[in-house]
């Protein structure tokens, strides 16, 4: 127990901590996030995963009651009967799965970096996932038809939602009479947005889990003094091993050949989880290479113009071409790396 981490001073600085603990909260409750991202309560991925950390933290000489605070917790936000059914059993059964995993990774990895150990979790927790499939009562059909019936019943609540909202409030239908038709319209693209949700579960799911892990850890590390490893850089220092690439060679492959089509659905989970990391990686050269602040306050306001009828549009487009930029840039950083360039001075 002793030789696994020294005590060090708990990390400092929780503002941009809690925003980005916010935002994982609160935005999967959000039409249309609620229709596209797999687990709406986050918390059931957040707390398992820092009450792993904190239990690898005691084993290596942290403090036993933080341990016992938040395994409490868990085990209190996992019996609670949210929205009872399959899919939140799904949930629950995925949370503990990746929580464990990542615990036992961090016991007997203590010299490897973070993301590394978050990907050997995640890599873990989907190996014993199929076999489970292939082997027990959770089979890939069953678990897509509970998936489909939590997307429909998270669009039910947002149209009924919507719906109220026009019926309370009737000076929105004399000032707005295409309102009716607008509620049809939200419906249908709820609908749709929910179809994609239901073909890239598995890699949404797989990047909400990496997020909850890094939160998980990036919290730890606030709030205690024995360290699993080295903290999460900067964004601007993102990167990782540059054979992942084939992981996105393999999507390409899979989605272009035509005698692959039997699996098109795997090429386009390998492509939006790898194709998210590079954007990633690439939004962390773009932090190299702007003034410090510059990027966070582009996506900022950008995020609130979202919430303007008139200007959601143009922040839509804005996002869509600056994370396709920040592709190129992360996936063209495997062979140029960019940071290793002078920055320019002007």
């Amino acid at each position: 127990m002793s030789d696994a981490v020294a005590p060090a001073p708990a990390e400092r600085g929780w503002g941009k901590l809690l925003l980005a603990l916010a935002a994982f909260l609160f935005l999967p409750h959000v039409p249309p996030f609620t229709a596209l991202l797999p687990v709406e309560e986050t918390l059931l991925l957040l707390l398992p995963a820092l009450a792993a950390c904190c239990l690898v933290g005691w084993w290596a000489g942290g403090r036993l009651l933080l341990a016992v605070v938040c395994v409490a917790l868990t085990v209190r936000v996992l019996a609670l009967n949210v929205a009872p059914g399959s899919f939140y059993n799904l949930v629950r059964g995925w949370s503990l799965l990746v929580a464990g995993g990542f615990g036992l990774i961090c016991l007997f990895g203590v010299h490897r970096p973070f993301f590394p150990r978050a990907l050997a979790t995640l890599a873990l927790a989907l190996v014993l996932v199929s076999a489970i499939g292939l082997k027990g009562p959770l089979t890939p059909t069953r678990a897509t038809q509970a998936v489909q019936l939590e997307f429909a019943r998270r669009n039910a609540a947002a149209t009924a939602m919507f719906r109220s909202v026009v019926e309370e409030h009737p000076e929105i239908t004399q000032r707005m009479p295409e309102a009716g038709t607008m509620l049809a319209e939200v419906d249908q693209r709820l609908k749709e947005t929910s179809e994609t949700g239901v073909q890239l579960f598995p890699s949404l799911l797989l990047l909400e889990s990496l997020i909850a892990l890094a939160l998980a850890w990036t919290t730890y590390h606030r709030i205690a003094r024995t360290r699993l490893g080295a903290p999460l850089g900067p964004l601007k220092d993102f990167r990782f091993n540059d054979q992942l690439v084939w992981g996105l060679i393999a999507g390409l492959a899979i989605v272009f050949l035509p005698a692959l089509d039997f699996i098109e659905g795997v090429g386009r989970n390998l492509l939006v989880f790898f194709g998210a990391l590079y954007a990633i990686r690439g939004f962390g050269v773009l932090s190299w290479f702007l003034a410090p602040g510059v990027l966070a306050a582009t996506l900022m306001v950008g995020f609130a113009m979202l919430w303007w009828p008139v200007l959601s549009v143009v922040a839509i487009s804005g996002f869509v071409l600056l994370t396709l930029a920040a592709f190129g840039l992360g996936l063209g950083d495997t062979w140029a790396d960019w940071r290793r360039r002078a920055r320019p001075t002007t």
